[in-house]
């Protein structure tokens, strides 16, 4: 595994970032249909997931960052869950369905990092013995 120096480089959070580019693309198609509740709370879901990776990374602590991705988890549910309402609505089921399938596939990789954090001997950056790297360009994960 290649070394990973900030959240920009997980692939969970690359995952993420197009997930809720795809929501956001959702969200248009419902703007058009007047649907304003599903277009104003899918972006907004979709972006807790990687702003939730993210924050996780920048405590510096795998525990705090297995509770973020936690929450970032339970966000992908509730996109899948706000996606299904979607595939209900006459103007976007097929184009779901694959978005759907992504949101699934992200919310298994997420939960295996956490598995993987929860597992490693290394507890975070901010642990390291040489602190002054803290919070500048560290290594927590290779």
């Amino acid at each position: 595994m290649p070394s990973i120096k900030r959240f920009e480089d997980l692939e969970i959070w690359q995952a993420a970032r197009e997930q809720s580019q795809e929501c956001y693309r959702l969200s248009r198609i419902s703007r058009v249909e007047c649907d304003y509740d599903l277009q104003n709370a899918l972006p907004k879901t979709s972006g807790s997931v990687m702003d939730n990776i993210a924050e996780g990374f920048g405590r510096g602590g795998n525990k705090e960052f297995v509770q973020f991705l936690s929450i970032a988890s339970a966000s992908c549910a509730e996109v899948k869950s706000q996606l299904y309402r979607f595939s209900d609505r006459p103007y976007c089921k097929e184009e779901t369905t694959l978005v759907i399938e992504k949101c699934e596939t992200l919310k298994n990789r997420i939960n295996a990092f956490i598995y993987y954090l929860k597992n490693s001997e290394k507890k975070g950056y901010k642990f390291m013995e040489d602190d002054s790297t803290y919070g500048a360009n560290h290594e927590p994960l290779t």
